[in-house]
């Protein structure tokens, strides 16, 4: 068959491992066994390849996790509560999403951040609100092409999260822990984020 190896492996299941596996195994981070005995496509790969993937893409949930790096459903179950027992992974609740980061590296507020930046729609309203901070409900929603109470509606979501503060206008909490987290992960939430990051120097305020 087109695109499986002579061990039945698909080729291009294997590129996507290998390419995340290298940044995983040249992390810190990635005290992953040698082996694993049983594994579908080789535990150590695989393990390697979700901390090379989470510590480019955290706050990812389980099936993006499991789509990306073309993994089963019970291959990934696997990895992941291997990653855990290692002290590896850490995830966390985000509504009806288990979401994964590196352990330890990041705070609960960072966490909270994540999940809403892993959401188009949210993610849009933070780095347009960083970028303009004057920017009003109408304005957003022309921005970013949804509707007013759809806005309305995250805006909610976001202050109750800590995350936006409505008391006059909009403005995002802890803007600076927020642009950190865009500009760091940059390529993994898209274009407006990869712009934002282009223009970040500009955007944080030093005092003194």
């Amino acid at each position: 068959m087109a695109g499986q190896g002579t061990d039945g492996v698909d080729e291009r299941k294997r590129a996507t491992l290998r390419r995340f596996a290298a940044v995983g195994a040249a992390s810190p981070l990635a005290r992953l066994s040698e082996s694993d005995e049983g594994s579908e496509t080789g535990g150590s790969e695989a393990r390697d390849a979700i901390a090379g993937y989470l510590s480019t893409t955290p706050g990812a949930h389980f099936s993006k996790i499991r789509d990306d790096l073309k993994l089963g459903t019970g291959e990934t179950q696997h990895h992941l509560r291997r990653l855990e027992e290692e002290g590896v992974v850490e995830r966390f609740r985000d509504g009806d999403y288990k979401r994964f980061v590196a352990a330890g590296r990041f705070d609960a507020f960072e966490k909270q951040a994540l999940g809403y930046l892993r959401r188009e729609t949210p993610r849009g309203m933070l780095i347009e609100l960083l970028a303009r901070p004057e920017a009003t409900a109408s304005e957003l929603a022309t921005s970013l092409g949804v509707s007013a109470p759809t806005v309305s509606k995250y805006a909610g979501e976001l202050e109750e999260a800590g995350l936006l503060s409505r008391a006059d206008g909009y403005a995002v909490e802890r803007p600076e822990t927020i642009l950190l987290l865009l500009v760091a992960h940059a390529d993994s939430f898209g274009d407006r984020a990869r712009t934002l990051a282009a223009e970040a120097d500009g955007l944080v305020r030093y005092d003194g």
